[in-house]
């Protein structure tokens, strides 16, 4: 079979696929309308989030078994449409959930404790330590949203810090929780929740999901972490509920003004700017995922399920 990788991943998809004898070419830099011209020439193609896979381009995918997605979101391809003319979609969310779970307690973790703030201050010769007086997990309530890979991630490493763990997964059938996690309802975890970590795909349904209606629906003011897609949440709406005190910080890895085509930030909205000016709301630059080991992980979990579809 003839494959092509269309960007950036570590050699072992690459050989995986060549060691059981199938044509690997990688084209880091190939473009949407330069790949229409000779997609039909392959049997699988491996993407990122460069290239959207719409329709128009599956139309001209004639030969296609499958297309992998080097991570765990999908929105970037019409995975329907696809499946609907038998090209078969993979995804690795096994590789990168580690990261994901790790990198969201590191963000609690460094809004609980101001340590940006305080970082930034130390270097200046700034010695303030009341007004750098952290918060503990422990004894607070995490709500999670989601509860795939990432979620579960998350939860795993927070049963240590002896808070209450409670999950809301709208698709999952009921007992899908480790003993150390509540399963609640929505209106469950907006009652009880002290801080709300997301972790869902983005879709139709999720797009602007923690909007001002959502936010208000909660009892208490809360502090919201974001790994999963920035449109989830609706920037402006946090940006008042920021302002209001109803979100009493933020730690974002993803953003709604994030171009993940050109792997770039649109910093020109005002309600974004207001965001970035604020001591109690923490940034990463959509690499909660992005670690040396998830990086051999994601390549070679997709391979493993590209060669099962490529047999």
């Amino acid at each position: 079979m003839r494959v092509l990788i269309t960007d950036n991943t570590h050699p072992i998809l690459k050989e995986t696929l060549e060691s059981a004898g199938h044509q690997v070419t990688v084209d880091s830099g190939v473009s949407y309308e330069s790949l229409l011209s000779h997609i039909q020439e392959y049997d699988a193609l491996v993407v990122r989030s460069k290239i959207i896979i719409d329709r128009n381009f599956l139309v001209h995918a004639r030969h296609l078994k499958c297309i992998g997605r080097v991570g765990a979101g999908m929105e970037t391809i019409d995975v329907a449409y696809a499946e609907s003319l038998g090209i078969r979609c993979l995804n690795s969310p096994e590789g990168n959930r580690d990261a994901v779970g790790e990198h969201a307690l590191g963000l609690l973790l460094s809004l609980f404790n101001h340590l940006a703030r305080a970082d930034s201050q130390v270097r200046q010769g700034i010695w303030h330590r009341e007004e750098n007086r952290g918060l503990e997990i422990k004894g607070k309530t995490v709500g999670i949203i989601g509860f795939g890979n990432m979620g579960a991630a998350f939860a795993q490493r927070l049963q240590g810090f002896e808070c209450d763990i409670i999950a809301y997964d709208k698709y999952k059938p009921h007992g899908y929780a480790p003993a150390y996690v509540q399963e609640v309802s929505l209106q469950e975890l907006q009652a009880r929740a002290e801080v709300v970590s997301l972790h869902v795909p983005l879709t139709d349904e999720t797009h602007y999901m923690v909007d001002r209606d959502f936010i208000q629906k909660f009892s208490h003011d809360f502090y919201l972490i974001n790994t999963s897609r920035g449109p989830v949440v609706k920037t402006c709406d946090l940006a008042q509920a920021v302002k209001t005190g109803k979100v009493k910080g933020a730690a974002l890895d993803v953003l709604e003004y994030e171009d993940m085509s050109k792997d770039g930030l649109d910093t020109s909205h005002p309600d974004l700017q207001y965001l970035l000016s604020c001591p109690n709301v923490a940034f990463s630059p959509h690499v909660g995922g992005w670690t040396v080991e998830s990086k051999y992980k994601l390549a070679k979990f997709l391979a493993e399920k590209m060669l099962k579809c490529l047999c």
